[in-house]
């Protein structure tokens, strides 16, 4: 349960909902093998980058999941969004969570294989 105080809660006094990323373009036009090689690279040094790793696995199983599915998840974990895209996280200590737009959504100029 939240408090009053609780460092998730905006000045209105509602929690921030996650939203889709906008629309974005890879600086070179990739396929979806590399757009996923990119994102198991990220997910598997994203610890390194600081934090805690029980909230770096929170935030890669909401990035993976469904909207309403993504919000359980980051409030269960207690992680507090800055961007409503994911792209800027805290935890409850204060440690911030960057996650890179191609981990959260398709670049517009995906290379469809076949």
């Amino acid at each position: 349960m939240g408090c009053a105080g609780s460092s998730q809660a905006k000045a209105d006094g509602g929690v921030k909902k996650i939203r889709k990323p906008k629309p974005w373009k890879h600086p070179q036009p990739i396929t979806k093998s590399q757009l996923i090689q990119m994102r198991e690279e990220f997910w598997d040094t994203s610890p390194h980058y600081g934090g805690r790793k029980e909230i770096w696995d929170a935030l890669q199983a909401a990035a993976e999941a469904e909207l309403s599915l993504a919000q359980a998840i980051v409030d269960s974990a207690g992680v507090i969004i800055q961007n409503a895209d994911l792209t800027i996280c805290y935890d409850e200590r204060g440690a911030k969570y960057e996650l890179p737009k191609y981990v959260l959504s398709e670049p517009t100029n995906l290379i469809r294989e076949t």
